[in-house]
């Protein structure tokens, strides 16, 4: 309920009030000056000060804040006021304030004041007051989008304490994006997408976003002046859906040529993504040289150390996109290309944030353990960003450290101290599963940001750490000698789980552990609108399984729908079935892999008790019908659904190789008939909302094939539009290179549940599988391995060069919907039994 408006003659005790709490917190952060963290006494502070003098006047970020504003909730513009202070205003930190505006008086006057160091502290501020004052909700649009209904009509919203609310930075900086994100989630974004993106971050008060788009222009021109023309580069550049891996240096030429027109419109793009992220008061971070170069530079450069680089997820080392070249960095023409390349983005897009990234050794080992080798390379790499930017930092992902078993101790001292503490900062990637700040000593004095990886390759599946995010980087923080700067998100594809999202960005406003169980309450209020006890109850069971993994392990989803295992079936186990259930003996057996007949495949990951989680549907099911015109619900039934429905499909599969087993024909067909159902009754629900839909996917891809030959920039190339749909259709799929009887090593790892994926692909592939397992039967002879993966194979690459369209549009009741499939496959008592089996031992073994 909206608070009384506040009128004239509280305008001097609302300002009095104002002075008080400024003072109260000028006192009480020069109390706790003492205890300042390394990122104010380390050479990282100069950096800072650069940021605080080259940023934006406070008129243009104050006018990109309301520009947010009206694109957001435009039938508020005028209601609220936004003016940016300096640190001092804030006690010598970053924050945001929140007041009743002193002016208001109800007639059309803004109503909330709200101050901020920049325009990102502001827009969180705003974000703030709507989810804690107006119940109000926003995450992505292919995520149920922003509910804004709870939002009271202008001239009623509810105040504030007459104090105003405080919430100060505890680190300075909240760091967003993985390096893969850029083609998992941003490969085929036009502006009008990266301005609602960009704008997302600011609400989220994201302040150090990676800004990668449009580098292969810059490096176009950059090696242009080392002799090496455009066409030299037509096989080291990777296709738009491969540009991530191409830059990284594991692959080369997979999907391209580049054509010209993609070079620069992804540089026009990324000069307005640019500013944007300034105008907000952002610090975008460039990319920097990492060593990787074209073929030609060895010719062009006969002496220059340049090494071939090993295998990389290729089926057959095919050299057309296997084995990149590094340049050693010992070599002085490293330095050279990594000045030039420093310099040409400053001069292409006018200046610097001077932080650049930069992953070297991403998946790529160092040929020696040598730790003054490992140091000579790392204060090179440096350099080349110094010489090009004096006030260079070189920021760094940590996935290597846990990734690569070859960074101990000594290569890891070696590399994080190659530069002079506080120009380098590291990213602790998969901090909430696996951090490397405790095992590190804190990265050995380096500072470091703590980042949640949560999502790999942009799979969809229902899953978190809640708990940990929540107190992890809280903990961190406070730990004894934390050289901890920093939050982030690091995942690798995003537009899922807007509940993890929503926690993890706060955790850069949080001074204090988050009590989880009551913010998940407060969460299903605002994502709704409103509390509906029913799936207030749903969102604690969802928060007790889904959003509890704590077993450790990677959660790749590896669904049989999305993920098929290429294996002959006699060696997968089906010791997961209820025949084992309460037999002790057989259980331990289990457990130390007397029963587990093959790892030839990724077995799905399941941390929770999947009929907990079949009664959160009930509750949904049950009471849904108050918040079902909502989109934020439609995505998180179809969501839940599909979880459920996945992991009866994995216990169903299960059933067909029991029966292949034990030689049943008719088990055999009757499970593998219900399998299929389930894929084309899943395709039905996921086309009931936008998030799961395959057709935005291709189209995006399409549109961005223009012709520069054509006057008009919507004339679509054909050409490009050809090789565009190929890579958006073939990241999803095979992913990488691929003989007529061996699978890419990649094969569905980037795999999705969007409709229209599983009618034309997984069901079809899943169809072949199941003909040659019953064909196989009923002859008397072994599985047809070879056959079986000729077919797929040929099924995949003809469906990756396909030219058919699929819709753009949602359709379909996905409250009927929901229901139908629950009492289909759901309600009997024999699943039950099935999962309460899995169960058992999912729990057996997390204890």
């Amino acid at each position: 309920m909206a608070c009384p408006p506040v009128g004239p003659h509280r305008v001097l005790v609302l300002a009095l009030d104002l002075v008080v709490v400024v003072v109260m917190f000028f006192l009480f952060f020069a109390s706790s000056r003492a205890n300042s963290i390394p990122l104010e006494s380390s050479r990282l502070s100069r950096v800072l000060e650069i940021h605080e003098r080259e940023r934006e006047p406070a008129s243009v970020q104050e006018e990109a804040v309301r520009g947010l504003l009206d694109r957001l909730l435009p039938s508020h513009s005028s209601s609220f006021e936004f003016k940016i202070v300096s640190k001092e205003y804030c006690g010598g930190k970053a924050c945001f304030i929140i007041n009743n505006h002193p002016s208001f008086d109800s007639k059309g006057s803004p109503e909330i004041l709200i101050h901020g160091v920049t325009g990102v502290e502001i827009s969180a501020g705003l974000h703030w007051y709507l989810k804690y004052y107006c119940t109000a909700h926003v995450s992505w649009e292919k995520t149920g989008g922003a509910q804004l209904l709870s939002v009271p009509q202008p001239g009623t919203l509810p105040h504030v304490p007459s104090a105003g609310i405080l919430v100060q930075r505890p680190v300075q900086w909240s760091y967003y994006q993985n390096a893969v994100t850029s083609s998992y989630s941003f490969a085929w974004w036009d502006w009008e997408r990266w301005e609602k993106e960009i704008d997302w971050m600011a609400l989220q008060g994201i302040n150090l976003p990676l800004a990668f788009t449009g580098q292969e222009a810059i490096w176009q021109k950059v090696f242009q002046g080392f002799n090496i023309s455009s066409s030299d580069l037509n096989n080291f550049f990777g296709g738009p859906g491969f540009l991530a891996w191409s830059r990284m240096g594991n692959l080369h030429g997979w999907g391209g040529p580049l054509p010209q027109s993609w070079l620069d419109d992804q540089l026009a793009l990324q000069k307005k993504i640019l500013t944007r992220m300034y105008n907000f008061g952002m610090t975008p971070v460039l990319p920097a040289f990492s060593g990787n170069v074209p073929f030609a530079l060895k010719s062009k450069f006969p002496s220059a150390k340049v090494t071939h680089l090993g295998n990389w997820f290729t089926v057959d080392s095919d050299p057309r996109w296997c084995c990149t070249y590094l340049l050693d960095a010992t070599d002085p023409l490293f330095i050279e290309i990594g000045k030039s390349f420093i310099e040409q983005q400053i001069i292409e897009y006018g200046r610097s944030s001077h932080i650049y990234n930069c992953d070297t050794f991403d998946e790529n080992t160092p040929p020696t353990d040598d730790p003054e080798y490992i140091s000579s390379l790392g204060a090179a790499i440096y350099q080349g960003m110094q010489s090009g930017d004096d006030a260079a930092i070189w920021l760094m992902q940590g996935w290597l450290f846990s990734y690569d078993p070859f960074w101990q101790p000594p290569q890891m001292k070696a590399l994080l101290h190659s530069v002079p503490i506080g120009q380098m900062v590291v990213l602790d990637l998969y901090a909430e599963v696996k951090p490397i700040w405790i095992s590190s000593e804190q990265f050995y004095g380096v500072p470091y940001i703590w980042c949640m990886l949560h999502n790999f390759a942009a799979n969809i599946e229902m899953y978190g750490i809640l708990d940990v995010i929540a107190s992890g980087p809280i903990e961190a923080r406070l730990s004894h000698n934390s050289t901890m700067v920093g939050v982030g998100m690091c995942m690798e594809g995003i537009e899922q789980n807007p509940i993890v999202y929503d926690l993890m960005s706060e955790m850069a406003f949080r001074q204090k552990q988050v009590d989880a169980k009551m913010w998940v309450d407060l969460y299903a209020a605002r994502r709704y609108g409103k509390p509906v006890t029913g799936l207030l109850d749903a969102w604690r069971i969802l928060y007790q399984t889904l959003y509890n993994c704590t077993d450790g392990a990677n959660d790749k989803n590896r669904d049989v729908i999305v993920a098929f295992p290429d294996v002959d079936p006699s060696i997968i186990s089906t010791a997961e079935l209820p025949k084992v259930r309460g037999n002790l003996q057989t259980f331990w057996n289990i457990l130390e892999g007397d029963l587990l007949e093959d790892d030839a495949y990724d077995r799905p990951h399941l941390w929770y008790s999947s009929s907990d989680v079949v009664h959160a549907l009930e509750l949904f099911l049950e009471n849904g019908g108050e918040v079902s015109d909502m989109p934020t619900f439609r995505y998180d039934l179809v969501d839940l659904t599909r979880q459920a429905l996945a992991k009866y499909a994995n216990q169903v599969f299960l059933k067909v190789i029991e029966g292949f087993k034990s030689n049943d024909v008719r088990h055999v067909s009757s499970y593998s008939q219900r399998f299929l159902d389930i894929v084309k009754d899943l395709d039905m629900l996921l086309a009931c909302h936008e998030g799961f839909l395959l057709g935005p996917w291709l189209q995006s891809a399409k549109s961005l094939a223009r012709d520069l030959e054509q006057e008009k920039q919507s004339v679509i190339n054909e050409h490009n539009a050809v090789q565009f749909e190929w890579n958006a259709r073939t990241q999803i799929t095979m992913w990488f290179d691929n003989t007529e009887t061996k699978a890419s090593l990649l094969r569905d790892y980037g795999n999705k549940y969007w409709n229209g994926l599983l009618r034309e692909y997984y069901g079809p592939r899943a169809a072949i599988y199941f003909k040659y397992l019953i064909e196989s039967m009923a002859k008397g002879v072994s599985f047809p391995l070879e056959d079986w993966r000729r077919e797929w194979i040929s099924l995949t690459n003809k469906w990756q060069s396909s030219r058919n369209i699929f819709t753009v549009k949602a359709t379909g009741d996905a409250l009927n919907i929901s229901r139908w499939l629950y009492d289909k496959y759901l309600r009997n008592a024999n699943l039950r039994e099935e999962y309460k089996a899995a169960d058992y031992l999912t729990k057996s073994a997390s204890f």
